[in-house]
């Protein structure tokens, strides 16, 4: 019989692979801070917990996938955490995009309880969640990663152990830098274009069938010439990971020029008040920037 999972965390990204792991078979444990996605995982078979600590009391795996470095805190080591309940030979992955330096603390205090532990964050959005196409990045030991990797099949597609504790969030790190600086390039490229007289959509088509090829574009190009920033992944989340892969390049003496640059764009997002939008609505500054709105012809 396979092993019970609890699920902590059933937000945008939380909720559809928790159920592709019910579709795959697993009983599911869950948990989550607003009701509403609770309810609809018990009503297609899930078993609902009161707590983190419950969540770890009656499930040998627990994942968990919250917004940021204080959440999984307080989640896996609070006073009702998981760590509270977990059995010795439980697994903990955690497959938030936090602090590489949380994720090895937090490793390491369930070392101390004869707990396993990964951080395994994911790139794919809302779209990989909802697809099961994600792209995990995992860090921990050879033999956890070993007994989570069914658990990763059925939420993803590109499944890597790049390391040991912390190196997942190591590599998500330097994934979102990449992000960021093809959104706030993409955007440049289609204001440039556009207020030049060519059909942003036109250029996309280009671009994406040569070197400036990229699953931005793919993923996100509709968002750009429709202006729909309804959030898949938002700015405040991206502005959350600029700042891990900041203090990272801190750490280790790495300088990070541009991603800086876009880490002030993203805060200047979240000062306007769109900090809930789509990373997307990157292409919203470069448009003011340039006082022209991509697709629209300006006055002669």
């Amino acid at each position: 019989m396979a092993e019970r999972i609890g699920f902590i965390g059933l937000g945008i990204m939380g909720k559809p692979m928790a159920c592709h792991l019910m579709d795959t078979g697993y009983a599911l444990i869950v948990h989550s801070r607003s009701r509403g996605p609770v309810d609809e995982l018990v009503a297609a078979g899930a078993t609902a917990a009161a707590s983190p600590r419950e969540v770890a009391e009656r499930a040998a795996i627990v994942i968990t996938m919250l917004p940021d470095s204080p959440d999984v805190q307080a989640v896996v080591a609070g006073e009702d955490g998981v760590l509270r309940g977990a059995r010795e030979g439980s697994l903990l992955i955690d497959m938030s995009t936090i602090s590489p330096i949380t994720a090895r603390d937090l490793a390491a205090q369930a070392r101390q309880q004869g707990v396993g532990m990964l951080d395994a964050p994911v790139s794919g959005g809302d779209v990989g969640a909802e697809n099961a196409t994600l792209s995990i990045m995992v860090g921990g030991a050879a033999e956890h990663f070993a007994r989570a990797k069914p658990l990763f099949a059925a939420m993803g597609k590109t499944i890597t152990h790049v390391g040991p504790a912390g190196a997942g969030q190591v590599v998500k790190a330097c994934n979102q830098v990449v992000v960021a600086l093809v959104l706030a390039a993409v955007s440049e490229a289609l204001v440039l274009g556009s207020k030049a007289g060519v059909d942003p959509a036109a250029i996309i088509q280009v671009l994406s069938g040569g070197m400036a090829a990229t699953r931005v574009m793919e993923m996100r190009g509709a968002n750009f010439l429709e202006h729909n920033f309804a959030p898949g992944f938002k700015v405040d989340l991206h502005h959350k990971d600029l700042g891990i892969a900041l203090a990272t390049a801190r750490e280790y003496g790495v300088s990070l020029p541009l991603t800086g640059i876009v880490e002030q764009m993203l805060q200047a997002l979240r000062t306007r008040g769109m900090g809930g939008s789509d990373h997307s609505a990157l292409l919203i500054l470069t448009e003011e920037w340039a006082q022209h709105q991509i697709g629209q012809q300006d006055p002669a």
